[in-house]
């Protein structure tokens, strides 16, 4: 008797595609390029900015992006607790929008002189944009799929970045040497609003992909406004072992990259002279990241951790981090920390920051947004503080590389544990869900892993 089962295609077979998954997944492939494009066309324009401002300022920036992110968390969770998503998550962009066209009338209007304080102010608000925006299309794909679907698609779905973002440094590498710094801040703009377009027409999908077997999660069907108080993205994390260790989770790994950061910035003002190829060498720097992420992100992510599981995927990541800074301690060269900035930032996007998407399929609604939303932007920049202010510290006390990455290895180390724990506590959660959709008794109230 032949089987009735459609034949599936050679890449849905690779990637593991399900029946009606797929128009779900272009429109998140399209929804996350334009907003990485929009990023990354800018990301080059800030790194030079905060290069000409003064490497010695840049703690200082980076305590007003701190700042920042505290003032614009409140009115954000004021739009999750009054509006749906098909709503805020547009305005949010939009805003967004309004202030790169800002920014582009300044510099065109400005004279020169000004130049200096319009990159410092731009510095602190793209550092703010970039959290904002990928948080949010991260909390919306954790709303609308499964925690299954998840572990399969969420690498799969990250490439849709990656390519936005070799698109974005590419547009900005090759055009940065002839094309006003202002021109290229309006492409962003365009890019947003594709951004929405595709948010729009995803949001559209819920219903369909809810009805795919093992798809979607509670709430999608009816986009509504999740209430709440404006205040519960701090008291829940605060509150739950789990979010707390989610937030653990991205300090770390926000100390670290920031030690990385200010390392690179040093190389390209000691090795290139002008702004020009300043801005030119951190958009190569970029796309030599994404052009290694990708080949992972489409065909690797989702069987890694199909194979070994969730812990061990989260646990990779600070494991190579102790090896790469154990490294540095041993040759401090400039070889080897591009060699390690570029590895390290790749195996982040490719594996670490999909799987840990991942840990949000088992939390509630209300946390997709707001606390992960306040993990995402808060936490994060408190993780640079602590970086930023460390590496001058041990900068002032005649410590270089090497000695930065001797603080760094045991940071490095708890992050590993709090990774294994992080990933048996998610698959916890998913086991008592599973066993509650089966009817099974629930866990008791107040046991959280």
């Amino acid at each position: 008797m032949p089987d009735p089962t459609p034949a599936r295609s050679p890449l849905a077979r690779l990637i593991d595609i399900r029946p009606g998954e797929g128009p779900a997944l272009a429109w998140s492939w399209a929804y996350i390029f334009s907003i990485l494009a929009a990023y990354y066309v800018l990301r080059p324009i800030r790194d030079q900015m905060g290069v000409a401002g003064g490497i010695e300022n840049l703690p200082w920036l980076f305590t007003a992006t701190l700042v920042g992110m505290l003032a614009l968390n409140v009115p954000f969770a004021w739009l999750v607790k009054r509006l749906p998503r098909a709503r805020f998550v547009p305005l949010t962009y939009r805003f967004f929008a309004l202030n790169i066209v800002g920014f582009a009338a300044a510099l065109f209007l400005a004279p020169p002189e000004w130049d200096v304080w319009i990159g410092r102010v731009f510095f602190i608000w793209l550092s703010i944009f970039n959290l904002f925006v990928v948080s949010i299309f991260w909390a919306t794909i954790v709303d609308v799929f499964s925690n299954e679907q998840g572990r399969r698609l969420f690498g799969f779905i990250a490439a849709g970045a990656t390519l936005g973002a070799i698109a974005g440094s590419a547009t900005t590498a090759v055009l940065a040497r002839n094309v006003p710094t202002w021109g290229l801040m309006l492409c962003a703009v365009v890019l947003l609003e594709a951004a929405v377009v595709s948010m729009r027409g995803l949001a559209r999908l819920a219903q369909q992909l809810h009805e795919v077997p093992g798809g979607g999660n509670e709430g999608t069907t009816r986009d509504t406004a999740i209430g709440g108080s404006i205040w519960s993205g701090i008291t829940r994390t605060l509150a739950s072992p789990y979010l707390l260790n989610i937030a653990l989770f991205l300090l770390l790994f926000s100390i670290t990259s920031t030690f990385l950061y200010f390392e690179q910035a040093g190389i390209a003002k000691r090795s290139f002279p002008d702004r020009q190829s300043q801005t030119a060498f951190f958009a190569s720097v970029d796309l030599a990241v994404n052009v290694l992420t990708l080949g992972v992100q489409l065909f690797l992510t989702g069987r890694i951790v199909g194979r070994i599981g969730v812990a061990a995927t989260l646990a990779l990541l600070p494991a190579f981090s102790i090896l790469g800074f154990a490294a540095l301690a041993f040759a401090p060269t400039i070889a080897v920390i591009v060699a390690f900035q570029v590895l390290r930032r790749a195996g982040n996007f490719a594996i670490a920051r999909p799987i840990r998407e991942v840990l949000f399929t088992v939390v509630p609604r209300e946390d997709r947004y707001k606390a992960k939303s306040f993990i995402d932007t808060v936490v994060y920049r408190l993780g640079d503080q602590a970086g930023a202010w460390s590496f001058t510290g041990l900068g002032a006390l005649g410590l270089g590389v090497a000695g930065v990455s001797v603080v760094a290895v045991p940071l490095s180390v708890l992050w590993f544990f709090n990774s294994l724990w992080l990933g048996r506590a998610q698959d916890r959660r998913r086991a008592a869900e599973v066993a509650t959709e089966r009817g099974a008794a629930p866990r008791p109230e107040g046991r959280e892993p």
